[in-house]
């Protein structure tokens, strides 16, 4: 499972609109199917658009990619920028893939829990991790999970979070649970500019649909932008599912 946070888990700033909600995005993907499928395929996109090179790969980052900043300039070319668009989107809905977001309202965390308060990041890390190990379960298989790099004190903060779930549970799961299903105690925390395709495949899933769960609570501050319902539109049929129980999407 590759991890994109979109928000930032300081509780200090959240009766500021900017930064009322924390997401983590979890995109669950079969590590062979990652390397024979998503990442020639991804490459080859990167390459026809933008010239990336395997010497200097061209990273994929939505907020750059919407702006056309380098390296994207090139999608200043609405023609261009609307296939581009359209081959990616292809991708998004062929590929095999399956999603787990959830979304905390930080301000109303903290305005409930006045005196003890989970940790904004813990606490949606230990819900996705709960729905990725019922997935494993249900798969019988083991899984790994990796976050983006987010530099040294951020990166100590999630590890630390991951080992305390391994080694302590959750509310509704023993460690045990944990223990069993993944295959490392350590969370993999690495930089995008290790064009890591997984993490590149997260960074443009995370935003539209934390901007969907906002959107379905009537707490999105604008109106969806016109690519982002297309990707929420592909995110139906990505999100994961279990005999008829909905467990891709959290609203805390």
């Amino acid at each position: 499972m590759y991890i994109d946070e979109v928000g930032n888990s300081d509780l200090g700033s959240s009766d500021n609109p900017l930064h009322r909600f924390l997401s983590l995005t979890g995109v669950i993907v079969n590590l062979g199917y990652v390397r024979t499928t998503i990442f020639p395929q991804m490459e080859k996109l990167k390459t026809s658009y933008f010239n990336s090179h395997p010497d200097d790969p061209v990273i994929l980052h939505r907020k750059e990619l919407i702006n056309a900043k380098p390296p994207f300039e090139s999608l200043k070319n609405q023609k261009l920028k609307n296939k581009f668009d359209s081959e990616l989107l292809t991708y998004l809905k062929n590929w095999d893939y399956t999603v787990i977001t959830v979304c905390l309202d930080k301000k109303a965390h903290k305005d409930t829990y006045q005196v003890w308060r989970y940790d904004p990041y813990h606490y949606c890390l230990a819900l996705l991790l709960e729905r990725f190990t019922f997935l494993l379960e249900q798969k019988q298989t083991k899984g790994d999970v990796m976050a983006e790099s987010r530099g040294g004190k951020e990166d100590k903060r999630l590890k630390k979070s991951f080992l305390t779930l391994w080694e302590e549970g959750t509310d509704y799961l023993l460690p045990e649970r944990f223990q069993n299903i993944l295959t490392s105690k350590q969370l993999k925390v690495k930089p995008k500019s290790n064009n890591i395709s997984g993490l590149q495949l997260a960074d443009i899933l995370a935003h539209p649909s934390r901007n969907e769960i906002l959107n379905e609570n009537n707490m999105l501050d604008r109106p969806l932008a016109p690519f982002a319902n297309e990707v929420i539109k592909i995110l139906q049929g990505k999100y994961y599912q279990h005999k008829g129980n909905f467990f891709g999407k959290k609203f805390i």
